[in-house]
């Protein structure tokens, strides 16, 4: 499906989408539009009295005329609260609407109305990324689709009166939209075809953005002393491997921005075997490794002007002879020993040691590891937010405030010594999960990570178990893998972190 941006000129056949603000207001184009159309979209408003053009409203009129096969009216809400956000969802809304409708092309009029505090180039380009978005699909494996099943829709066209600025601030956008659909593309394979060394493989493939990629397998862990990471994968008959990705865009020497993703590419539980029902969904719990992957393929698509280290450890945790025990002790790299009390704990075993290698090697001036980790973050924050853990409060802004400008929310959850008491083993530095009657099961689980944080490492850490994965459509985020986690952390960089 190609995207460009347009002028704003009236197209002569397909499908238009036209923006209304609250009240059915139409701006400059949509009235002149509504003029060259006979007055069919105020007679198509005055006949839907509930169509107000209030904000994700939507009102069909077919065979206007002009030879337009259909007009859709896109509610924005009242004219000072319009966000970015809403033009991406119109865009992706539109898509969606029309994808399989037989309709080939679309044009959407990314107008901006009166009173909106939003340059038009940036409405512009964000219905532009809103439809890229919106129109994600992963038929790879249907072969057998009927024809009113497969996508029709092979134009988009966003029309604006501010073409070379729309197009300059899309150029970024685009590449931010590769990344998701990268991040989506390998959180929905299945776990046969991505696995640790076929993730490691398309880690590789970052190599042509200019990223230097490194790939340590098992040998090269074990000299490191990665006992908790090693732990968890040797049940497997697949290897573990722990990628680096390095992208060096800012100043020389300058210390970089760390990510460290879980890569769990299938995840029984191990000896602590989960229950049959929901075990396929466990293809995605390499999903913090995803969105790291997809945040450094964003970050040097587009070129971005600081030095970034993303570090994915690669697991698969399965029940066999040689597998893991409940009751087993391991060192981490870091010297402090785990005891393994319950194997489907795995996720902070493999992120206490990419953590501790990540600080030691690079010594970065901030840590952020993203990781589906508890499904007690769900019992928490639904699947609205992802929970955010961290030892910094100027951090927690910041990547509070990247959430909310990209709606990928966080909120903050607490860290305490006082929930330590439920990680107290009686037979090494520490066990992986609280013991009974503690609870806070996400919180106890940020406190194990943060006992691998060396030297008050600006360091937070996102559960994004509830984010990771969606069960139902939004407009610019099919059901499925959400890629959830790639525009947060490319908003980080390019608000706070590259060099001006």
């Amino acid at each position: 499906m190609k995207i460009e941006i347009v002028e704003a000129k009236t197209p002569k056949r397909g499908s238009l989408v036209i923006v209304v603000g609250e009240g059915g207001h139409l701006g400059t184009f949509g009235l002149g539009l509504d003029k060259q159309l006979g007055g069919a979209l105020a007679r198509a408003m005055k006949a839907a009295p509930r169509f107000t053009g209030g904000k994700g409203q939507w009102l069909e009129v077919v065979s206007p005329g002009g030879g337009l096969s259909r007009v859709l009216l896109a509610g924005l809400g009242k004219a000072p609260d319009v966000k970015a956000a809403a033009y991406e969802a119109i865009g992706g809304e539109a898509v969606r609407r029309l994808a399989t409708t037989g309709e080939s092309d679309l044009a959407i009029a990314a107008e901006v109305l009166k009173a909106t505090v939003l340059p038009a180039a940036e409405a512009a380009a964000r219905a532009a990324l809103g439809a890229r978005l919106g129109g994600y699909r992963f038929d790879k494996y249907r072969t057998k689709m009927k024809d009113r099943e497969k996508p029709s829709l092979k134009a988009v066209s966003v029309l604006t009166g501010a073409v070379p600025a729309a197009k300059k601030l899309y150029q970024p956008l685009d590449k931010l939209a590769d990344g998701v659909t990268l991040t989506r593309n390998l959180v929905t394979e299945p776990a046969n075809v991505i696995y640790p060394a076929s993730l490691a493989a398309e880690c590789r493939k970052l190599a042509r953005l200019g990223v230097k990629v490194e790939v340590l397998g098992e040998r090269e862990m074990k000299k490191l002393g990665m006992g908790a990471l090693l732990g968890v994968g040797q049940g497997s008959d697949r290897e573990s491997q722990l990628v680096v990705m390095q992208w060096n865009g800012g100043k020389k020497g300058a210390k970089p921005v760390s990510f460290v993703g879980k890569g769990v590419c299938f995840d029984t539980g191990g000896i602590s075997l989960k229950p049959a029902a929901g075990m396929e969904e466990m293809k995605w719990d390499m999903g913090g490794a995803g969105a790291v992957i997809g945040a450094m393929a964003a970050i040097a698509g587009r070129k971005a002007k600081a030095n970034v280290v993303g570090v994915v450890a690669l697991v698969e945790n399965m029940p066999s002879g040689k597998a893991q025990r409940p009751g087993d002790i391991v060192t981490s790299m870091s010297g402090q020993t785990i005891e393994v009390l319950n194997t489907d704990a795995e996720g902070r075993l493999i992120l206490c040691d990419a953590m501790w290698y990540t600080q030691q090697r690079f010594k970065p001036q901030l840590m952020v590891d993203l990781a589906t980790l508890t499904g007690a973050i769900i019992i928490s924050l639904g699947h609205e937010h992802a929970g955010l853990f961290s030892n910094n409060d100027k951090l927690s802004e910041q990547l509070t405030n990247a959430g909310k400008a990209e709606d990928e929310l966080l909120w903050r959850m607490p860290l305490s010594e006082a929930y330590d008491e439920g990680l107290k083993s009686p037979i090494a530095d520490m066990q992986n999960i609280a013991g009974p009657g503690f609870g806070a099961g996400s919180i106890t689980a940020a406190q194990f990570l943060q006992r691998f944080v060396v030297d008050k490492t600006p360091w937070a850490h996102l559960d994004i178990a509830g984010t990771a994965w969606s069960k139902k459509d939004k407009p610019t985020v099919p059901k499925g893998a959400t890629g959830f986690g790639v525009r947060v952390l490319n908003r980080l960089v390019a608000d706070y972190y590259e060099d001006k």
